[in-house]
């Protein structure tokens, strides 16, 4: 496990340094031009995979690639992320998140237009790798981050930041398939990486001048997900005075969390559209409105996740989230009818909003950066899993039934958060 960073012992005050005297946490105005700068390298790091994402057909035809030959090069994709992560943890250990932010970005728009012109498979792979790499690090170094930022605001606004990624998401969605018979693949992700590289540079400028925000010390870990000494749900005092392998335990409980949340967002997206039509026979058109619909919810939960967490808490926000799911995942599976599975879905998003990012907030003012990279590892890892393992729980008892592992896994997914609350 590569949580190998110290616990590092709280300043007096006499011993702060003359950045932190100049920029105290919680002085920042909630929207102030870090969280919007960062906030916009969220929306296009959402905007640009989903634009790679709708033209993924296209490629498959343009490289001749089977199912199974395709699948392979997707894995590519994760392999770069995953290899990556661990590394931009450390990166941003050494050189800060908010530089490493920019590079990963800056490396994932230029790698964007690359697909496009990959005419083989083993092509495709090796471009997927760069991209995957920018991908994984761009997480990365962003949630890094947004863990310093919330730090710095008091305020948990990390489902916020993820909110940026799911609206990034939905434009990039919309806009590909609105351009799709009018661009060609190449034209298309090429304006998408210029756009990328636009907004890089544009954001990337507000973010490394805006006054630095305090390195979350492992350790120090809160349900306001602020530094230093913290008030948890009941108003008890949580201090830096933990162990290593106890941070560990943390971090791992909370990468798990981010597992089970993400192993269902990939099932759903991957599997409810062909459910929705085999299963419950759904028109194409419907069928497809109705994972929309799952999407908005998600967003329209992200979006209402600081409130919600100011209100009750991150650790009742996460049990209420990850049950919500359950019960909404449950109903999807098994309904008869197509209203009714829609519903499901709906209620699905919503739950499983701010499970994730408040999973990642943790880990990350458990272990720093390092932390955000290992949960974040683990996460995409569910990301992967989930898919192929409903694909052959599928084929073993049905996709109505596979699909209610879902369920079971957002359960868990719920139940985690309290036995990091109790440690």
């Amino acid at each position: 496990m590569p949580l190998r960073n110290k616990i590092r012992p709280r300043p007096r005050p006499d011993q702060t340094s003359p950045q932190s005297r100049s920029t105290p946490p919680g002085t920042d105005s909630p929207w102030g031009s870090a969280r919007l700068a960062l906030t916009a390298f969220f929306a296009v790091d959402g905007f640009l995979f989903a634009a790679w994402v709708v033209r993924i057909p296209d490629i498959r035809s343009q490289v001749n690639a089977s199912h199974s030959a395709l699948g392979l090069a997707l894995l590519c994709l994760s392999i770069g992320a995953v290899l990556t992560m661990p590394l931009v943890g450390r990166l941003c250990l050494r050189y800060g998140s908010r530089p490493v932010t920019v590079g990963s970005l800056a490396l994932l728009s230029l790698a964007v237009p690359l697909p496009a012109h990959a005419h083989s498979v083993a092509a495709l792979g090796g471009v997927l790798l760069l991209f995957g790499a920018g991908y994984g690090g761009a997480n990365v170094a962003m949630n890094s981050a947004a863990v310093d930022l919330v730090a710095q605001l008091r305020r948990p606004v990390m489902p916020s930041f993820h909110a940026g990624y799911s609206l990034g998401g939905l434009l990039g969605a919309g806009l590909g398939g609105l351009l799709a018979g009018a661009l060609s693949t190449a034209w298309a992700l090429a304006l998408g990486g210029l756009l990328g590289l636009a907004v890089t540079a544009a954001a990337g400028v507000v973010l490394l001048r805006s006054p630095a925000a305090p390195l979350v010390a492992p350790g120090r870990t809160g349900d306001g997900g602020t530094t230093g000494d913290t008030t948890s749900d009941h108003g008890t005092r949580t201090t830096a005075g933990r162990t290593a392998p106890h941070l560990r335990l943390l971090v791992l409980l909370l990468g798990l969390t981010a597992l089970c949340t993400a192993y269902g967002e990939g099932a759903i997206a991957d599997w409810t559209t062909l459910h929705l039509t085999d299963d419950v026979h759904a028109s194409p058109g419907t069928a497809a409105a109705g994972y929309a619909a799952y999407a908005f919810a998600m967003t329209s939960g992200r979006v209402g996740g600081t409130w919600l967490s100011i209100r009750l808490g991150q650790t009742r926000l996460m049990l209420l989230g990850g049950l919500t799911a359950a019960a909404g995942m449950l109903v999807a599976a098994l309904a008869p009818v197509v209203p009714l599975a829609v519903c499901g879905l709906v209620l699905a998003g919503l739950g499983l909003a701010n499970l994730f990012p408040l999973a990642i907030a943790r880990a990350g003012a458990a272990g720093g950066p390092q932390g955000v990279a290992f949960a974040s590892t683990l996460g995409y890892g569910g990301m992967l899993i989930g898919p192929v393992v409903i694909g052959f729980l599928a084929d073993a008892a049905g996709l109505p039934m596979a699909l209610t592992t879902v369920a079971v896994a957002a359960t868990a997914g719920a139940l985690l958060p309290l036995a990091v609350r109790r440690r």
